[in-house]
C-alpha cells in the first residue's frame, strides 16, 4: 500500500526488519564459524524464519483458523515446523560436512530437537510480526486519512473562495453595467444569484419554498433573453414561504419547457406555471404548447426518469408525478408533501 512521499511503505518496512535479522545473525555467527560458513548458515535460518513466518501469517492462520478450521490449522503447523526445521537443520549439516567439516559430523537427536524448538519459537514470533504489521498498516492507513481530511478542508476553502471572488466580481459588474444598461445590470444581478444557488443551496437537504421559486424566476428570465420574440409566461403562485422542499424539486419541468416547448422562431409561445400549497401539499404544474419539433420529454425520458427515481427515494410512494402530452399541449403536474 504506497503512501505519501517521503513514507516507507509496508513491504519496505519488512525488508528493512529481514535485512536486520540477517545482519544480527550473520554478526553472532561470524566470531566462530568464519565469513563463509556464517554467511551461509545466515542465508539457511533466514529462509527458514521467512518460511515459518510467512507461511503462517499469509497462508495457514488466514486460510484454516481464520475460517474455524483450528484441527487442520493444528496439523499444517506441526508439519510446517517439523519440516521446516528438519529440512533447516539438513542443509546447514549438509553445507558443513560437505565443505567445512574436517572429519564428518553425524546427525544427533539433540540436533532435531533443538530445530524444531527453533521452529516453534519462530512460529511464535510470526504473532508479533502480524501484529506489527497490523499496527504500521493501520497506522498509515490513519495518517492517509488524516492527509486526506487536510486536502478535503483546504479544497473546501478553496471552493468557497472562488466563487465569492466570482460573486464580488459580478457585483462590481453590475454596478457598472447599472449606470449605462439597467435592464443588463438586472440579468447580471439574476445570473449572479443562481450562482449563489447552486453553491449555497443546492447542497443542502431542503430549501424554503421562496428560494426555489426565486431560483426558478431567476431561470426564466435569463431563458426568455435568448428568444427572438416576446414570450407570454404566466406563473400563478400560491403558497407559504416557509414551507422547505428538496433543491432543484421543479427545475426539471422548467427546463423541459426551455429545451422543448419554446419555438423561437414563432411568436405564439404560452407557458403556463402554477405552484400552489393546499393542505400540506404542493400542487406544481406546467402546460406549453407542442410545437412541430423533437417530441418534449416523455413519460418515459431520462429527465422524467431521474425525477421519479428522486421523488421516490424522498416521499417514497406519498407523492404523484403526471406527464401528458397527447394533445396540442404538453403538461407535466407534480404533487408532493410539505415539510
Amino acid at each position: 500500500m504506497k503512501l505519501f512521499k517521503g513514507q516507507a511503505t509496508i513491504t519496505q518496512l519488512q525488508w528493512l526488519v529481514w535485512i536486520a535479522v540477517f545482519f544480527i545473525v550473520f554478526f553472532s555467527l561470524l566470531p566462530e564459524d568464519g565469513f563463509y560458513q556464517a554467511c551461509n548458515f545466515t542465508l539457511i535460518s533466514v529462509a527458514f524464519y521467512v518460511m515459518v513466518i510467512y507461511g503462517n501469517i499469509k497462508f495457514l492462520f488466514p486460510r484454516f483458523y481464520e475460517k474455524g478450521h483450528k484441527v487442520q490449522y493444528v496439523i499444517y503447523v506441526i508439519i510446517l515446523l517439523v519440516g521446516g526445521g528438519l529440512a533447516r537443520g539438513y542443509l546447514i549439516m549438509f553445507v558443513y560436512n560437505t565443505y567445512f567439516a574436517k572429519t564428518h559430523e553425524p546427525w544427533t537427536l539433540g540436533m532435531t530437537l533443538n530445530y524444531i524448538v527453533a521452529g516453534f519459537m519462530t512460529y511464535m514470533l510470526s504473532f508479533i510480526f502480524r501484529i506489527a504489521i497490523a499496527y504500521f498498516s493501520l497506522k498509515q492507513q490513519s495518517e492517509k486519512i488524516l492527509a486526506q481530511k487536510s486536502q478535503a478542508e483546504l479544497n473546501l476553502l478553496k471552493s468557497q473562495v472562488q466563487p465569492h471572488f466570482l460573486f464580488n466580481t459580478l457585483n462590481n459588474i453590475y454596478y457598472e453595467a447599472y449606470r449605462e444598461a439597467p435592464r443588463t445590470a438586472v440579468l447580471i444581478e439574476r445570473l449572479s444569484d443562481i450562482m449563489r444557488y447552486f453553491v449555497d443551496e443546492s447542497p443542502k437537504d431542503e430549501v424554503s419554498l421562496q428560494t426555489e421559486i426565486q431560483f426558478l424566476e431567476n431561470y426564466i428570465a435569463l431563458e426568455k433573453i435568448r428568444i427572438r420574440h416576446e414570450t407570454e409566461i404566466s406563473f400563478v403562485k400560491d403558497y407559504n414561504a416557509e414551507s422547505r422542499i428538496p433543491p432543484m424539486l421543479l427545475m426539471t419541468f422548467v427546463e423541459n419547457i426551455f429545451k422543448h416547448g419554446i419555438d423561437k422562431s414563432s411568436s405564439d409561445n404560452q407557458i403556463d406555471i402554477s405552484l400552489i400549497h393546499q393542505d400540506r401539499y404542493l400542487l406544481f404544474q406546467t402546460r406549453n404548447r407542442i410545437h412541430d419539433k423533437p417530441a418534449q420529454d416523455a413519460p418515459h425520458g431520462f429527465g422524467i426518469q431521474n425525477l421519479r427515481k428522486r421523488l421516490t427515494l424522498l416521499y417514497d410512494s406519498k407523492f404523484e408525478l403526471n406527464i401528458d402530452n397527447s394533445g396540442q399541449y404538453f403538461t407535466a403536474f407534480l404533487k408532493v408533501p410539505l415539510s
